[in-house]
């Protein structure tokens, strides 16, 4: 797509939107990283940390970290109905967790210098 078509509000939009689906899976990757949690706690823990979130985005993520060996799940028995499905990231995923984690610090110290 060339100039001509793309004002400068899609063209943003399109960078930011590549920018938030990485951050997202890490963001995931952080809030599982200290306990299981319930995919209803991640998108609470997400949404009060003001990123906006929705199921639909939430699942098919989930999975695909899960596929990628970052996350583990396991069922534990609920008050409120059938079993539930708690993830973890495995020791890759935090080990994946840790250096996502460095190179957002050296791009936060690049942007300050910019």
């Amino acid at each position: 797509m060339t100039r001509e078509h793309t004002s400068s509000s899609e063209y943003a939009e399109q960078l930011a939107t590549q920018l938030r689906k990485g951050f997202l899976a890490y963001c995931v990757l952080k809030t599982c990283s200290h306990e299981p949690k319930y995919t209803s706690d991640i998108i609470t823990q997400l949404r009060d940390a003001e990123l906006v979130v929705v199921e639909g985005t939430i699942y098919p993520l989930l999975s695909r970290l899960q596929k990628d060996g970052l996350l583990s799940h396991e069922w534990q028995e609920s008050e409120h109905g059938p079993p539930r499905k708690y993830y973890k990231t495995t020791d890759f995923g935090d080990e994946v967790v840790t250096q996502v984690g460095k190179k957002i610090a050296a791009l936060t110290a690049t942007m300050k210098k910019l």
